[in-house]
């Protein structure tokens, strides 16, 4: 392991006290933390629950990965650590619902997509309760922790729930953009994250609508459609596409589950599409895009993901660039589609 490839911020070092050092801290190639998306949570669903007496919040032993302890410290007294009992603490938040709470509950996305996918699915999504289920650290951005602690496969499964919105924060306004919205949204919600660190693609809060993709860049060579964490990837590796000669649109595809089939139908005059994702390449953002394109003319189009495997163990950057979810990795995969386009 190279120094370059290791990110101080993969040993976690948050305390149950609300004070950790991950706040303050920056990766070794000096990137601060602050304001990236698991550092905005709880902070954000704190401003939301000062004007709103129904917003209540509950954690499994988390609060100081994914920041909830900010929630905590303005308002705890609607706040609800459940301890390692993630199933048990969905449940519980449909009761909340049911009694006209808004419960958010947040923690890793393996233990709350795929522990609890059972309680999402009977207790909160069939009867209509307004639950928000946050899942942070998805993907393999937990690394080192393995298998157990990767989550891949939480996108394939939620989004053939009914009644579920799916939805992936791409970086920290896009996150409040989407918590500001969940309030009032009449279904029961998974709002995927990343592991905290995401780098910026929003400068601003966005305007955003769920099921409505958001267009980053224009190209007409290829379009690249992409969710999460790998976004900002795509953007980047459009820019350097860019300079080989090559235009590439970007497009934002944050809801998953109602899929904007404008969008995809529209990408497809570039001739090409590739999407991107954190996830396994089986029944995630890019199988919903599939699926929208078996109704048109057929182009040139490759899933890029995460292989149908258990990825390796190892730390996050290492992993990004092993299966060519970093910049480099998304622009040598979106010119071998472009080689098939011809």
């Amino acid at each position: 392991m190279t120094t370059d490839m290791q990110d101080e911020s993969e040993i976690f070092r948050g305390t149950t006290t609300g004070k950790t050092l991950l706040r303050n801290s920056r990766s070794v190639r000096g990137t601060p933390k602050a304001g990236m998306p698991a550092f905005v949570l709880g902070e954000e669903l704190a401003d939301i629950a000062d004007s709103d007496p129904r917003i209540v919040v509950g954690t499994a032993d988390l609060a100081s990965a994914n920041r909830t302890n900010d929630f905590h410290d303005r308002h705890p007294d609607r706040f609800v650590n459940f301890s390692i009992a993630e199933r048990n603490m969905i449940t519980a938040a449909a009761g909340m619902a049911s009694c006209g709470m808004i419960p958010y509950v947040a923690t890793f996305a393996s233990f709350s997509a795929i522990l609890a996918a059972e309680q999402i699915r009977t207790d909160c999504a069939y009867p209509n309760m307004k639950v928000r289920v946050l899942g942070s650290h998805s993907g393999m951005s937990m690394g080192f922790y393995g298998t157990s602690h990767h989550a891949l496969e939480d996108l394939a499964m939620l989004r053939c729930m009914a009644e579920l919105t799916v939805v992936c924060a791409t970086d920290a306004n896009h996150l409040r953009a989407i918590l500001r919205a969940s309030v009032e949204h009449p279904k029961a919600m998974y709002i995927r994250l990343g592991r905290g660190r995401d780098p910026v693609v929003y400068d601003d809060v966005p305007e955003i609508e769920f099921g409505r993709a958001i267009r980053l860049r224009e190209g007409t060579d290829l379009t690249i459609i992409a969710c999460g964490s790998q976004v900002r990837a795509s953007l980047d590796a459009a820019e350097k596409l860019a300079k080989e000669g090559v235009s590439v649109r970007v497009v934002d595809m944050f809801s998953i589950d109602t899929i904007d089939a404008a969008e995809v139908k529209a990408a497809a005059e570039t001739g090409a599409i590739l999407t991107v994702e954190e996830h396994n390449v089986t029944g995630g953002l890019g199988s919903a895009v599939a699926e929208v394109l078996l109704d048109l003319p057929r182009i040139a189009f490759r899933k890029h993901g995460v292989p149908d495997r258990y990825v390796e163990v190892g730390p996050p950057a290492a992993l990004y660039a092993h299966y060519r979810l970093d910049v480099a990795g998304v622009a040598e995969v979106a010119k071998e589609l472009m080689a098939r386009k011809g």
